[in-house]
């Protein structure tokens, strides 16, 4: 559900290793589940404390999701919404919706869920891309603005007809984030849930350690998650998400055209930021606020990080032709 999102890049290193471990007490027994959902790929691993396998409370939470969120399912809550029809929005509609004006206001409108008309201008949406034009810009960002749309009850309201929303730049952090509410409530002590790329952890390892998450480089042909690794952050718990410029781009007439949009002026971010990984309580605020980060650029990013006691950030970027890194104090790497 994620093509013209900004998440990804990440590789769950803890992945890679046996079912059953011991940790640093007792033996405790970890299962994983992984599949395909939203367009990308889950991997969920988690000690037994349930004393069951959970694959079909996954899958049941991401059928869930599908059917409320997902603009590629055409009979989503979120797909009648867009084609206007009256229909009622579900708990999970209505809390990414509110967390997404939060942010919108918080970032002065450089996240907005309701930008799907400039991607699709830009070739990063449903259809190919088309000849840009500043017409067709102004046409769109007509119809784009999250203070245009409201919840009347549990039914949106669009000030603008045509208008239309797509979560997919925080839907898979929220994912992650339900499913990890799931575990919390069958009292699943230690457990790691990614959604593509977005995650949501808590408690140790089956190596009793924290949990180690990989960041790729962003490199160009850096196709493969965890093929070519930045750094590997160590994660205690709460929510992490990364977004990035550099695999899905076009180039014309020489010029490198982002798939970040800036919701303001309708046209592709040009700074040297090429990836933001934030850790935040949940991996839905980690989603939305790296979406934000590309919007606005490195140095207003590196601002907000260290005025905000809530969030850590590992910023990648250009400078000089040599990539550079800005961390945040809190943020800890493997050595």
């Amino acid at each position: 559900m994620k093509n013209i999102s900004n998440s990804f890049c990440i590789f769950v290193i803890v992945m890679t290793v046996s079912a059953v471990s011991i940790s640093s007490c007792d033996r405790v027994n970890y299962l994983t589940t992984d599949g395909f959902t939203q367009g990308t790929t889950y991997h969920v691993v988690y000690s037994d404390d349930a004393g069951y396998p959970l694959d079909s409370l996954v899958a049941l939470i991401l059928n869930r999701i599908d059917s409320s969120l997902s603009v590629y399912n055409p009979n989503s809550i979120i797909s009648a919404v867009n084609r206007g029809e009256d229909v009622e929005a579900d708990s999970l509609l209505i809390n990414v919706f509110n967390r997404s004006v939060m942010v919108h206001g918080l970032s002065g409108g450089a996240f907005d869920v309701s930008a799907s008309p400039l991607f699709n201008i830009w070739g990063f949406g449903f259809g190919k891309k088309e000849t840009v034009t500043s017409g067709k810009i102004d046409s769109a960002l007509a119809l784009t603005g999250m203070d245009k749309i409201r919840l009347e009850g549990n039914r949106f309201v669009f000030e603008v007809p045509g208008m239309s929303m797509n979560f997919n730049a925080i839907a898979q952090g929220y994912t992650s984030d339900v499913i990890a509410q799931e575990f919390d409530r069958l009292g699943i002590a230690n457990y790691l849930v990614e959604v593509g790329g977005e995650i949501a952890c808590k408690g140790k390892n089956r190596e009793g350690k924290e949990w180690s998450v990989g960041i790729d480089k962003p490199v160009e042909g850096n196709i493969i998650q965890g093929a070519d690794i930045q750094d590997v952050i160590l994660l205690p718990g709460g929510g992490l998400a990364t977004s990035g410029n550099y695999r899905k781009f076009y180039e014309e007439d020489g010029k490198v055209f982002s798939h970040t949009i800036d919701p303001s002026t309708g046209y592709p971010v040009r700074h040297n930021l090429l990836s933001a990984t934030i850790i935040a309580p949940d991996a839905m605020t980690a989603d939305a606020y790296a979406t934000w980060f590309m919007v606005v650029g490195l140095e207003k990013a590196i601002e907000i990080i260290e005025s905000d006691t809530t969030i850590e950030g590992y910023l990648v970027y250009a400078l000089d032709g040599e990539y550079k890194v800005y961390r945040s104090k809190g943020i800890k790497t493997r050595d």
